[in-house]
């Protein structure tokens, strides 16, 4: 590579099929008890004293929070050209944007059809979930985009690899999308060697890259969703 920074490229087609499932999550009733007592003065000696009446009452059960279980979503931030995804693991949820120039990486929930995620130097990123897409706005820097990321399936989606090779720490990711016109798929992404950003290879997902002459793989969200949570 011949400059520094993140950067914008096409990347091998393999087809790695992976379906996207939606669940829900339920909020568990609560069970309240009422406790009423009733005092009845007797005229009669012989009178039976008068029990203390206990009556149980049990809600309806709450209603259930429809939330994406396992969903993965990328597209392009309107004005800005960059590339934002959005992937959700039972509740769990991380974000990535890129633009050829800024990255950022934020994590968070996701429930009742929101995601609501932090990044680095108060960025954020929150976004409605439905119809097959996510809705959202991005903030950071001082300034806001909107975005709508479209649900995808690997290969596309988010990518991350972290490493120690020869005593330096390498961080990367990359959103991986198909081109408009179904040939072949558009990425961008950043690398950081010891907080310094450095030239960033291509991704074919599912094949390692080369980092500093040694082989990294890269992960999907999978596999590193929990360590960032």
């Amino acid at each position: 590579m011949s400059r520094l920074g993140p950067f914008f490229t096409l990347a091998a087609g393999a087809a790695l099929a992976a379906g996207l499932g939606v669940a829900s999550v339920t909020s568990a009733p609560q069970t309240v008890t009422a406790t009423s007592s009733t005092d009845t003065a007797s005229t009669d000696a012989t009178s039976p004293p008068v029990a203390e009446a206990t009556t149980s009452v049990t809600p309806a059960p709450a209603k259930t929070a429809k939330a994406a279980v396992k969903a993965d979503y990328a597209g392009r931030v309107r004005g800005n050209g960059g590339l934002v995804a959005v992937s959700i693991r039972n509740g769990k949820a991380v974000g990535y944007f890129c633009d050829g120039r800024t990255e950022a990486w934020f994590a968070g929930k996701a429930g009742d059809g929101e995601v609501t995620l932090k990044g680095f130097g108060g960025a954020t990123l929150s976004a409605s979930l439905g119809g097959g897409k996510a809705t959202g706005e991005l903030a950071l820097g001082g300034k806001r985009w909107d975005f709508t990321a479209p649900t995808v399936k690997k290969p596309s989606g988010l990518y991350r690899a972290t490493a120690l090779v020869r005593g330096a720490r390498y961080r990367a990711g990359w959103i991986v999308l198909p081109r408009p016109d179904g040939n072949g798929f558009v990425q961008v992404g950043a690398m950081v060697k010891d907080g310094e950003p450095v030239p960033v290879p291509t991704i074919t997902p599912g094949s390692p890259v080369t980092i500093d002459g040694d082989a990294v793989a890269p992960k999907d969200v999978d596999a590193f969703i929990e360590e960032m949570s």
